[in-house]
């Protein structure tokens, strides 16, 4: 921000010497970037403004902040509104199609104005600061932009067609001239000032050749509003056309601060161009936002500083920032109004963050230690790194990838119902799409690694995964896995015991994973399932269909899963209890059942496990045979059972019954036959 002190000085009850405000400004967080003499007797600063201070790019944002520091009353120009009462002045139609974009549009009609050369004390402001003086009328909404900060812009009432402005967003295709002679294209994204035709300017951004102010205008639209600043910064961006305004848009401007503003403009373009003005304005605005009020706890406020302030000192600032301090509680707290400029100020902390600077950050000593409070990790990063520890352990390893994908990768993961979540930005054209599902980025990862010669690769990520159901925004946070399966079984089994795992992690022995077969989209007919952990359905598993592994260029056919972490992480803890080990030895039974193919191994588990027998300690799956002398349609399915009695050794003739009663249930259910 170029400044300098006798334009700073014209704002404050007495002067200060140039380094008077140079030491002022660096105190409350404004340093001084460059320094030069002018002639005259003044000097012109070039102060740096961090990017949450767009109050203070304005000649009286700086000047407030002086006051503050040292003491000064800060004096406000007047504005002097000139009456005309003109039969022909007559307002200007304004129509507002947008105020989530522009939260307020005024114009003003200044009629009768002559366009010339701006008086000397004008012309001398702006070029002591490196402008360039253009005419009466557009000096003066300059003058105004670096007083205030209050972009401003003028347009010929004659060029506007139809005698009217439209707000609107810009449609498909749509062109401009700028008044720097830039041609626009514009697209839907923009927000555009138009008249009953075309577009005439671009808001926050800049004017229109075809409307601007020339030295044959005679009556003037005064235009000032408020524009969303994220739309200015995406619109400034994308066209490649910066602007004095639009940088001031992009650090925010209050609806509330525009009215002044444009009222102090009108008024002087009256009297430096000759104009009238009647004093009225065409304003077409959203609902102007009620004042924020804020409180701050005096106690609290030395704490953070570190340091004692007295309450009447901390009130004493607030107040000469601007903030309508009221001291509450007993002067416990102090309730601050805050001031429409100070768009930076909205917690406690931000209260206590402005005392502290303007009471000089140089008069807080310095500790050599600090005292911390060690506190232990909280609960949910425990339980994520347990999981990822559980992970590791068989065997994965963690990845990271890019939550943007191309169009067709993220429709090969997308849920009936749900649809794509897209950004419309040009330099994400080959990925626009926010990745519905952590698996394209899992596959693509892997397709990296075959390609630098890794095998037998285990991968697992969590990350936020995006769609929208409806109007309605979706994020979670999902659990991705993927593993090499050259044998598609071992890898189905690798996978459903790389699940158990990391639940048994959160869980122990309550985990209860359950893999109930289910068809999904992007897993082989018959090789997919869904994956439920204490009766909650959290996901699924499965092969990838052979289109896919082409489509990602796999040379080895692949096993993924996807698990809703979020939800995992939200089941209720278990209760668990810790066994000794027993010192006595265990019984193990293998028992071979040939069972039908469609036969589950959570059937067969299940069964065993609903006979309760006594002292068994697990069941365990083996192996799964299928070939001769098995007949065709049935299948060898090995189990393993353990018994043991924690307070004797137990003797297998008391295991025998046991035995014969799982080969009889089994036989029941499943129609098993024992295998010789």
């Amino acid at each position: 921000m170029i400044v300098t002190v006798n334009w700073i000085n014209e704002y404050l009850d007495v002067p200060l010497a140039a380094d008077e405000v140079v030491a002022a400004l660096s105190s409350a967080g404004f340093g001084c970037q460059e320094r030069s003499e002018l002639p005259g007797g003044d000097t012109r600063l070039d102060i740096e403004i961090t990017s949450n201070r767009g109050d203070c790019v304005s000649v009286i944002g700086l000047a407030r902040e002086a006051a503050a520091v040292t003491g000064r009353r800060l004096v406000l120009p007047e504005t002097a509104v000139r009456a005309s009462h003109d039969s022909q002045s007559l307002i200007v139609g304004v129509e507002n199609l947008d105020h989530e974009l522009c939260p307020g549009y005024s114009a003003r009609l200044i009629r009768g104005v002559t366009v010339g050369p701006s008086p000397q004390w004008l012309r001398q402001r702006l070029e002591s600061i490196g402008q360039r003086s253009i005419n009466s009328v557009v000096d003066v909404t300059n003058f105004i932009l670096f007083e205030l900060g209050q972009p401003l812009h003028a347009f010929d009432l004659k060029t506007l067609r139809g005698g009217r402005i439209v707000v609107r967003r810009a449609r498909r295709g749509e062109t401009m001239t700028a008044i720097d002679g830039t041609r626009l294209t514009l697209d839907e994204s923009m927000l555009a000032i138009a008249d009953a035709l075309r577009p005439v300017a671009l808001a926050g951004v800049m004017g229109g050749l075809d409307t601007e102010v020339s030295a044959k205008t005679t009556d003037i639209v005064l235009e000032a509003a408020s524009f969303n600043g994220a739309s200015v910064r995406s619109t400034s961006r994308r066209l490649k056309l910066m602007s004095p305004s639009s940088y001031r848009f992009e650090r925010g401007v209050h609806p509330a601060t525009v009215a002044a503003a444009a009222d102090r403009a009108a008024a002087m373009i009256a009297q430096v161009a000759g104009g009238t003005w009647d004093g009225r304005a065409t304003v077409a605005a959203a609902p102007m936002p009620g004042p924020l009020v804020v409180s701050m706890r005096t106690d609290r406020c030395r704490q953070v500083a570190g340091i004692d302030i007295a309450a009447e000192e901390m009130v004493g600032i607030l107040d000469r920032l601007g903030l309508n301090p009221v001291q509450r509680d007993q002067g416990r707290r102090i309730e601050c109004t805050i001031a429409p400029h100070r768009l930076d100020l909205t917690r406690e902390i931000d209260l206590i963050e402005e005392v502290v600077r303007i009471h000089g950050l140089h008069r807080i000593e310095p500790r050599e230690r600090i005292e911390i409070d060690v506190v232990g990790l909280q609960e949910s990063v425990n339980r994520r790194r347990a999981v990822e520890q559980a992970l590791t352990a068989c065997g994965f390893h963690e990845v990271v990838t890019f939550s943007f994908l191309p169009m067709n990768d993220a429709e090969a993961f997308l849920h009936a119902g749900f649809e794509l979540m897209t950004l419309q930005d040009d330099r994400r054209k080959a990925e626009p799409a926010l990745q519905p599902s952590v698996l394209p980025g899992l596959l693509r990862c892997r397709k990296r690694n075959q390609d630098v010669g890794h095998k037998e690769m285990r991968l697992f990520e969590r990350a936020a995964c995006f769609a929208m159901i409806g109007s309605r925004k979706a994020e979670q946070v999902m659990l991705g896995l993927c593993l090499d399966a050259p044998d598609k079984q071992q890898g189905l089994r690798a996978m459903r015991a790389a699940i158990e795992a990391a639940a048994a992690s959160l869980f122990g022995r309550a985990a209860d994973v359950q893999i109930n077969p289910e068809e999904i989209a992007w897993f082989e007919p018959g090789g997919g399932a869904a994956v439920s952990v204490r009766g909650s359905r959290l996901g699924s598993l499965g092969v990838l269909t052979p289109a896919l592994q082409a489509k990602f260029d796999l040379e080895t056919p692949v096993v993924v899963s996807e698990i809703n972490f979020e939800a995992l992480l939200a089941l209720p803890p278990a209760e668990t209890a810790l066994d000794p080990l027993s010192i006595y030895p265990s019984i193990q039974r293998d028992l071979s059942l040939i069972v039908d193919e469609a036969v589950r191994w959570q059937a067969i588990e299940s069964g065993i496990s609903g006979l309760g027998l006594g002292n068994l300690e697990s069941i365990r799956l083996i192996g799964t045979y299928r070939g001769k002398p098995i007949e065709k349609g049935r299948k060898s399915v090995t189990v393993r059972l353990t018994f043991r009695d924690p307070n004797r050794t137990l003797r297998h003739e008391e295991v025998d019954p046991q035995i014969a009663s799982v080969v009889g249930a089994m036989a029941e259910q499943v129609r098993a036959v024992l295998r010789e």
